[in-house]
């Protein structure tokens, strides 16, 4: 096996890629696996040399090069601090699918796998149905009951506290099913096509609606392509590198149809992975041309608010706080989008902005990391809401689904659910709007 490996990373991972690593130590101070362990084995630079040996076939035991690359976030802070630009989070990725396909995995694991992956995260009727009944046990009475009976003290700690924060889930007749809607200025600015995402658009619907009102706002007429799907970033992330790209294929597609100026995302792991079409096609000639007019006109609804001047035309007002931002790590490190969110931010009335110490680090939610690394991910929460707790905020703004309820469980961890409140920025705007 480990000679087919090696094969597997000779074929697929440039070695010119891999000695574009100068070992400088760059990437230490921005890399939070590092930053908590102080372990070379959990540094960018410590998996790169590990990537390197296991091409050389220097390494005859592949855990704990397995384990260093599923600790890893894949968050690639590592990327913009490298002074030789070294695309890091694609190495990740393509070690992570070859690995993935040459491992045995156990029969729980690849069960789980087929249901979420292979199943739910490809088909958006089901992930309607699973919303469905997400929102049936919360307003039934069954959450009550739940956690009155203790049922849920079975489950890990962060797990329970998880479930305390989850959204509460609109339901379906209120989730509503428009492809099309008509700037609220009378004068068409730009034509978007919005990409709704999986999670986005039905335990996050309401922000998705949030995001379409501003954008009508700012003179905006939004498409929404009824045949789009999950953007595959869980399945890029965790290996699948086939699932990843029918979603791209798939989306691809959808999104020809719509003949639109811009593909608009307002989440920051979905958009980063859109963003990489190209590169996760870039070997297929069919699909290659397409994939790059796609990632062309991929842009984050922050810029193109910004873009279309919203906050002068715009006015925005709050009661009086203090609000700090916490970065999407792929928006800020993939799509360089960070200006944008503190400007909006920074142009509503009454607000207080206190830039967080660090707020490009990762929060430690990372797509489902905090499910599978759960106690490095807590540590990287705690630390994190440290930094928070230094800005005196009392309302914590993010653009990503998964960061947003990571900080949520934050704010729960440190017992100020009743003092402190973390929103998504398309939320924040219209409330301020």
């Amino acid at each position: 096996m480990i000679d087919a490996i090696t094969k597997d990373f000779q074929e697929r991972i440039s070695e010119d890629e891999l000695l574009n690593c100068m070992r400088c130590g760059f990437c230490l101070p921005a890399c939070p696996t590092y930053i908590e362990t102080q372990d070379e084995v959990h540094s960018p630079r410590g998996r790169i040399s590990l990537m390197m040996a296991v091409r050389n076939g220097e390494i005859e035991e592949i855990e704990e090069v397995e384990n260093s690359l599923n600790v890893c976030l894949g968050c690639r802070a590592c990327e913009p601090a490298c002074p030789a630009g070294v695309n890091y989070g694609h190495m990740l990725e393509e070690s992570r699918a070859i690995l993935k396909e040459h491992k045995q995995v156990p029969i729980k694991e690849k069960a789980l796998r087929k249901a979420t992956l292979n199943s739910l995260f490809q088909d958006t009727s089901k992930m309607e149905k699973a919303t469905s009944l997400l929102g049936f046990y919360q307003r039934s009475g069954l959450q009550k009951t739940s956690r009155k009976l203790k049922v849920l003290n079975f489950f890990p700690e962060h797990m329970r506290q998880m479930e305390r924060v989850l959204p509460d889930v609109p339901k379906r007749k209120n989730r509503s099913e428009a492809f099309r809607f008509k700037s609220h200025t009378g004068k068409t600015k730009v034509t978007v096509a919005m990409f709704k995402g999986c999670l986005m658009d039905t335990l996050f619907h309401e922000t998705n609606q949030a995001t379409i009102d501003l954008l009508n706002k700012a003179g905006c007429d939004v498409v929404i392509p009824d045949t789009q799907g999950c953007c595959g970033a869980l399945h890029g992330h965790s290996g699948e590198k086939d699932g990843a790209i029918k979603q791209a294929k798939q989306n691809i597609a959808a999104f020809e149809q719509a003949w639109a100026d811009y593909i608009i995302t307002n989440a920051g792991g979905c958009g980063a992975f859109l963003h990489d079409y190209d590169h996760l096609l870039k070997r297929d000639h069919e699909w290659s041309e397409r994939a790059q007019a796609f990632t062309y006109k991929i842009v984050d609804f922050s810029t193109i608010l910004i873009d279309l001047d919203f906050t002068s035309e715009i006015a925005l007002s709050l009661d009086e706080q203090i609000v700090t931002y916490q970065d999407s790590c792929h928006l800020r490190n993939v799509m360089h989008v960070y200006e944008s969110p503190r400007e909006l931010i920074k142009g509503i009335e009454n607000v207080t902005y206190t830039e967080m110490s660090n707020a490009d680090q990762c929060c430690g939610s990372a797509g489902i990391y905090n499910l599978t690394q759960p106690d490095m991910s807590m540590q990287i929460l705690d630390s994190k809401m440290e930094k928070v707790e230094e800005t005196k905020a009392t309302t914590i703004v993010t653009t990503n689904p998964g960061c947003l309820l990571q900080m949520k469980l934050g704010i729960e961890r440190q017992g100020q659910s009743d003092q402190v409140r973390a929103v998504h920025l398309a939320d924040l705007l219209l409330e301020a709007m």
